[in-house]
C-alpha cells in the first residue's frame, strides 16, 4: 500500500510563464521534501494546463496536469500526460478522452467549487477527488461518488509546500509507478485520507474567507437535478458570519472524516 498526494502544484504563483518555468524545479524539490516529511511515498505534479518532467526527488513523482476545460478542471495523472493544453479549449469529454488516449486516469477535480466540471453523466471519468482545501463538502462528494459509482481519491491541491499531504490517496498496487497508479484508480483499489494539523486548519479558514469575498456561487440544491457535480459552496455551508464561526470551531476540533484524529 502506497500513499500519494494526487494533486499538487510546483508553481506557487501565477504570472509570466518564463518566470514560472525557471521556478518549477525549485517548487518540485520543496514539494517532495514536504511530502517526505509527512511520510508520503509520492505525489503527482498537476500544474495548470502544462506538464514538466522532473528529475527524481525525495519521493516518487507521478506525471500529471490539471486541464482547464471550457466547463471546469480535470486532473490527468499517468505515464504520458499532455505537455500543454490551451485553457478553455477542450470540453470535459475531450479532456477525458485525451487522458485515456495517453494511458492516463481522468479525475473530477475539487467538486462543489466554481472551477469544477458541471457534468459527470456520459463523461467517462475514472475517479472523483476529495480535495484537501474543502473537506466540509465531503458528504456531498461521497454521495456524488456513490451516485456515479466512481472511486474517491485524495489530493491536497497544494500550491505551497506546507499544504502537501492534507489530503492524499492510499493506493493498493504492486509498485509505485505511473502505470500502476492508473490501474489502481480504474480498479477502485484506492482510498482517500484527510490529514489536517493546526496549520492546515488555519490556512483553510483563510481560504474560506477569500472565497466568501469573491462571492463564490452556491452548489446545486440536489445532486439529481441540474448539472452535477455542481459548483461553489455546498448547501450545508451558507456563507454567513455565524456559519463561518461554527466552521472555525469544527476546524479546531481536528477530526477526520475517516475516523482518524491526525491533528496532534
Amino acid at each position: 500500500m502506497y500513499t500519494v498526494d494526487l494533486h499538487t502544484h510546483t508553481r506557487f504563483f501565477h504570472g509570466r510563464r518564463a518566470l514560472g518555468d525557471r521556478f518549477d524545479p525549485v517548487g518540485h524539490r520543496l514539494l517532495t521534501w514536504s511530502a517526505a516529511r509527512r511520510g508520503l511515498d509520492g505525489l503527482a505534479t498537476t500544474n495548470h494546463d502544462y506538464y514538466t518532467p522532473f528529475s527524481a526527488g525525495r519521493v516518487v513523482t507521478i506525471p500529471g496536469i490539471e486541464i482547464s476545460t471550457d466547463r471546469g478542471h480535470v486532473l490527468v495523472v499517468g505515464p504520458d500526460p499532455p505537455s500543454e493544453v490551451t485553457p478553455g479549449e477542450l470540453t470535459p469529454t475531450e479532456a477525458v478522452e485525451l487522458a485515456h488516449d495517453r494511458d492516463c486516469a481522468a479525475i473530477v477535480a475539487h467538486p462543489f467549487r466554481n472551477s469544477t466540471v458541471r457534468e459527470v453523466d456520459d463523461v467517462a471519468f475514472d475517479a472523483i477527488e476529495v480535495n484537501g482545501k474543502h473537506p466540509r463538502s465531503l458528504p456531498l462528494v461521497e454521495k456524488l461518488a456513490e451516485t456515479w459509482d466512481l472511486p474517491l481519491v485524495g489530493g491536497s491541491d497544494a500550491h505551497y509546500p506546507f499544504e502537501v499531504g492534507r489530503a492524499y490517496t492510499r493506493i493498493d498496487a504492486p509498485e509505485l509507478s505511473p502505470n500502476a497508479v492508473v490501474e489502481a484508480i480504474r480498479d477502485g483499489r484506492v482510498e482517500y485520507r484527510i490529514d489536517r494539523g493546526p496549520l492546515d486548519r488555519f490556512v483553510r479558514r483563510l481560504y474560506r474567507r477569500v472565497h466568501e469575498r469573491k462571492g463564490v456561487t452556491r452548489a446545486f440544491e440536489r445532486l439529481d437535478t441540474g448539472p452535477t457535480p455542481g459548483v461553489g459552496t455546498p448547501p450545508e455551508e451558507p456563507t454567513t458570519e455565524s456559519t463561518t464561526a461554527s466552521a472555525d470551531r469544527d476546524d479546531d476540533a481536528g477530526s477526520s472524516p475517516n475516523g482518524e484524529d491526525r491533528s496532534q
